[in-house]
């Protein structure tokens, strides 16, 4: 006998497309549900931060790290290199200029040194030598001259007095002849020795100049001599403290090589670090402010240097009129280096909404301090602790500036 079987009312295949659609539709009701921005949240008051938007002075600044240095610092190289002999002082020391640090040994500097004024003694010896000799060359050119000159008078003496007799008939005409051609004969004597001592003086004075030189150079070059041997002693160049040292007894140093460094005690400056993104908008003259307990300082831009490395250059302050009692080298400085004038502005005070918002909205609480809302707002620029507000508030409105990490995705919150 056939049993009937009863026919299933839903199958497997309608089940699941049923499912499907119900999934669907709760899906596109969320969605829905999102679009319309209908969510809240419930915050409590003492989790948050609420500020006022006001009125008042505003000037662009950034933060920077500054590192108090001397106003100077002096570099200690070695002059010559040498083995250290010597140490006079140890770091820390305050030093006076001329005061020796340490003294370095190098024996083929010194043997250079013997051999130099070896070589001055025996160019004196052979000037003097020279000398004499000149002396006595113009001595006998002197005595020549004297004889000739004498021969010179007595023939002038005969020919003027067979003149005479010639003329009276005493004397025949030869021997006025012959008095004649002596007595031209001396003077032309006359005239080249004239020419000699001319000519000897000038030599004489060419080679004392030459002479006088070649000395001049050579004790030039032994003074330089000297001052590389005096060299090994390094000494204090300027007034102030010895804040490196780096020599040790028996060390060798090479000529050139670092020893250490003098800073200058007169003042101080500071070095910050500034990020590449300022590089423009940084130049001399730009104003810094930091405080130290309690009360505020000035710096000022003296000198920007343009090279960056890792992002980052640097730029040297000076201290005002007022400096800081009791700072010292290698302390750092929170500064707050302005970047524009001082104006009025509306402001809002910096805070973690930022990283979620990027300035763009904000939560605005309501007049009766119950809700707050998302309002869109448009900020300028920033410094240290407030942002400029251009547009989206007012004076007076309260706004939340804590972090929005736990609601941002909220549009409204409901304060308790």
């Amino acid at each position: 006998m056939d049993i009937q079987l009863e026919k299933k009312r839903f199958s497997t295949q309608k089940l699941l497309l049923i499912g499907g659609a119900f999934l669907l539709l709760v899906l596109i009701g969320f969605v829905i549900v999102s679009s319309l921005g209908g969510s809240k949240l419930n915050v409590d008051k003492e989790r948050i931060s609420i500020n006022t938007v006001e009125n008042g002075v505003f000037q662009e600044n950034i933060p920077v790290n500054g590192i108090v240095l001397p106003i100077t610092t002096i570099y200690l190289d070695a002059m010559e290199g040498g083995r250290v002999e010597e140490k006079y002082v140890e770091d820390g020391a305050v030093l006076k200029k001329g005061d020796p640090i340490l003294r370095l040994s190098n024996t083929d500097l010194e043997l250079s040194l013997i051999n130099q004024e070896t070589q001055v003694y025996n160019l004196l010896t052979q000037m003097q030598i020279s000398q004499n000799a000149a002396r006595q060359n113009t001595i006998n050119k002197l005595n020549q001259y004297t004889d000739v000159e004498s021969g010179l008078i007595e023939a002038k003496r005969v020919y003027d007095l067979n003149t005479r007799l010639y003329e009276k008939g005493a004397i025949g005409r030869q021997d006025l002849i012959k008095s004649q051609n002596d007595y031209n004969y001396q003077k032309e004597r006359m005239q080249l020795s004239k020419q000699i001592l001319g000519q000897d003086s000038i030599a004489i004075k060419q080679e004392n100049s030459q002479v006088q030189s070649s000395y001049a150079r050579t004790q030039n070059a032994l003074e330089l001599m000297r001052r590389k041997v005096a060299d090994l002693v390094v000494k204090a160049p300027v007034d102030g403290q010895l804040t490196s040292l780096d020599a040790e007894i028996g060390q060798s140093k090479n000529k050139g090589e670092r020893l250490g460094q003098l800073d200058v005690l007169s003042g101080f400056k500071v070095r910050a670090d500034i990020d590449e993104h300022y590089i423009s908008r940084i130049y001399n003259g730009q104003t810094g402010s930091f405080n130290i307990n309690g009360k505020p300082y000035k710096l000022t831009i003296k000198k920007v240097y343009t090279q960056v490395t890792n992002g980052r250059f640097q730029v040297d302050m000076e201290f005002g009129d007022d400096l800081p009692e009791g700072i010292r080298r290698g302390q750092t400085l929170q500064i707050r280096l302005a970047l524009s004038d001082e104006k009025q502005a509306l402001l809002i005070p910096k805070g973690g909404f930022f990283q979620k918002t990027g300035g763009n909205w904000i939560f605005k609480v309501s007049e009766n301090g119950d809700t707050a809302f998302k309002a869109d707002i448009t900020l300028g620029s920033q410094n240290t602790e407030y942002y400029e507000v251009l547009s989206g508030l007012q004076p007076g409105d309260k706004v939340i500036t804590s972090t929005y990490d736990n609601y941002s995705d909220v549009q409204e919150l409901v304060l308790k």
